[in-house]
This record gives structure tokens, C-alpha cells and sequence, in this order.
């Protein structure tokens, strides 16, 4: 019956000729950790701004939002602490940190190195009470995406976070002052300064002992793709969701396939994405900004959380069932 129901569902999205993306689950429920999807994570990035009255930190790859520079520069005429750090290489964030330093925000780009291809690709908003990490641009279009940020409000997790936009604030001002590399038990991982998404990465998937579900915007990074195919050859069970208009995600899907893992296409819909890049591995949730490629894992600068705190994984787990079924 669940089999005749899934080809149903697959029939009917045939025979409309466009499958549209699913409507967001609602966030995970624990206070201090909640895990935000798809446009709903505008949300609580519009309740911190709108509510900081000391500071409003921001570091963004794609920031072309107009409702939402006009929010930082309210946030700054209510005297709140207000910065952005830009990607220069995006036209339209460099458009919008010069029209938030003529309304009084500091604004600076962030140095990326043209030489290794470096973008500065992190999302990140910080205000005193909490913050908004994950994958989700503030582009014009990106709200159409599917996307997974988190709302942190751990005091430990802040405290980290403004450590981090603090180490890129003095780098876009010509005085670098990397972090200490993140502990083992660290939440917060970054990859630039430190490369601790990798690591991370690899050592969750070598450690699972059942399931890998993972949703990838771009994934082409070989020791990646190996880890996957040997936990899939250890009795893990492994699946991928990838972007179709991704043309590198091709090699990959074909390398996946012929290993035996079960990898399938995201029905995006229109100019929408398929844009998280996240996965859970048994009981730990791994959600940010940087892909699954070497760029991603080796060169940009990304900055990505890993949790295993329950509402959060279990948020991911019915999102993804969905979007499996679909797909």
C-alpha cells in the first residue's frame, strides 16, 4: 500500500509537470537550539533584528535583500552595535554594504584570496540574545530555496560565534587574528581560518554505525564520496539527495550509484534549489553553509554546526523522509 502510494504521488506530480517543493516542516522545539527550514528561517532573522538594541553582527555571502539592510540600518539608528562583513566577489552584497556605510553601518569586505578561488561564503547573524547560522543566503530569491539554518541561543554557541565574526572583522581590516582550532566537542566549526568542516565531516560519516541522510547543493569532494561508498559497503544504510542543476553533482551520481549507494535527484521546481547542505549521521545533525566539495571543505570560508541535540535531528529526519519520497 505505502508502495502504491508513493507511485501515486510520483503520477500526479507527472501530470502536473512541475513538482513544487514541499511546504516547511515546523522549527525544532528546544529553546536554545531549533533548527529553521526553507523561507521560515526569515523568521527569527527578522524577530533578532528587529528586537537588538545592542548589537547586530552579520557576515553574508549573497546579501541583496533591501527590507532587510533597511532593518540593520534601523537596528544602528537605535544606537545597536551594527556590522557587516560582505563577499566583494558578489556584486549585489558589495552593492549593499556600500549603501548600509553611506547610512552610517561599518561595512567591510572580506579579504578573499583570488589566487585559491577563496569566496567568503558564510551566513551568519549574531545579535545579544542569539543567532542565525546555516546555508540560507539573504539574496532577493533565495527564500524560494530549500534550506536549513539553526537558531542558537546556547551561551557557549554565541560566545563562539562573536569569536568567529570578531576573527573576520579584523581580517577585513588588515589585522588577522585566527582562532585556536575548534576542540572535539565543539558545535561551531569554521573552514578559512581553521579547517574543522572537514574533519568533521569525514569522522561523522566514518562513525555511523546505521544511517547516513544527507541533502547536498553540490558534492564532488573525493574523500567524501569514498567515505560514503565505504560506509554504504559496511552495512550503513546511505542516501543522498542532490541538486539536478548542479552539473558537477553528475559525476557524482554516477560514481555513488555504481558504489551501490542509493542517491537520488531533488524535484526542484522553477528557479528554485535544492541549496541545504546538511546530513545526519545516526544521531548527529552537520547543517551549514559549506558544500561538500574540496572549495567547500578546503578553501572558502564557511562556517557549519554540529549538534545531536534531539529536537533538531529529529526535525531533519521528517523533513528528509519527505523530501526522499518525492524525490
Amino acid at each position: 500500500m505505502q508502495r502504491f502510494a508513493v507511485l501515486l504521488i510520483l503520477l500526479l506530480f507527472s501530470a502536473c509537470g512541475a513538482v513544487r517543493l514541499p511546504a516547511a516542516s515546523p522549527p525544532s522545539a528546544s529553546a536554545e537550539f531549533r533548527l529553521w527550514q526553507d523561507a521560515a528561517i526569515f523568521q527569527p532573522v527578522k524577530t533578532l533584528v528587529g528586537g537588538a538594541r545592542q548589537r547586530v553582527l552579520v557576515e553574508m555571502y549573497e546579501f541583496g535583500r533591501r527590507d532587510l539592510a533597511t532593518e540593520l540600518e534601523e537596528a544602528h539608528a537605535r544606537g545597536a552595535d551594527v556590522r557587516l562583513i560582505f563577499d566583494p566577489s558578489v556584486k549585489v552584497s558589495a552593492a549593499t554594504g556600500a549603501l548600509l556605510a553611506r547610512a552610517g553601518v561599518e561595512a567591510r569586505p572580506y579579504p578573499i584570496d583570488d589566487h585559491r578561488h577563496q569566496i567568503d561564503h558564510v551566513k551568519l547573524l549574531l545579535t545579544e540574545s542569539a543567532a542565525v547560522v546555516g546555508g540560507m543566503n539573504w539574496g532577493a530569491a533565495s527564500s524560494r530555496n530549500h534550506d536549513y539554518a539553526f537558531e542558537l541561543r546556547r551561551a557557549a554557541d554565541l560566545v563562539r560565534l562573536r569569536a568567529v565574526f570578531e576573527q573576520d572583522w579584523a581580517l577585513a581590516g588588515g589585522h588577522p587574528a585566527p582562532l585556536t582550532a575548534a576542540g572535539p566537542e565543539e558545535s561551531i566549526l569554521q573552514t578559512g581560518a581553521q579547517t574543522e568542516v572537514r574533519p568533521a565531516l569525514l569522522a561523522l560519516i566514518r562513525g555511523a554505525r546505521h544511517e547516513i541522510a544527507a541533502e547536498v547543493f553540490d558534492l564532488t569532494d573525493a574523500d567524501v564520496l569514498a567515505a560514503l561508498a565505504a560506509a554504504h559497503r559496511s552495512g550503513v544504510r546511505v542516501r543522498v539527495l542532490l541538486d539536478p542543476n548542479q552539473s558537477s553533482n553528475r559525476g557524482s551520481y554516477t560514481v555513488l550509484k555504481r558504489a551501490g549507494v542509493d542517491v537520488r535527484w531533488f524535484p526542484v521546481h522553477g528557479s528554485a534549489k535544492l541549496h541545504a547542505k546538511a546530513g545526519r549521521f545516526d544521531r548527529q545533525l552537520l547543517v551549514g553553509s559549506a558544500n561538500w566539495t574540496y572549495s567547500g571543505l578546503s578553501v572558502n570560508h564557511e562556517l557549519d554546526v554540529r549538534t545531536s541535540e534531539a529536537a533538531a535531528v529529529a526535525a531533519y529526519a521528517t523533513r528528509f523522509e519527505t523530501d526522499w519520497a518525492m524525490s
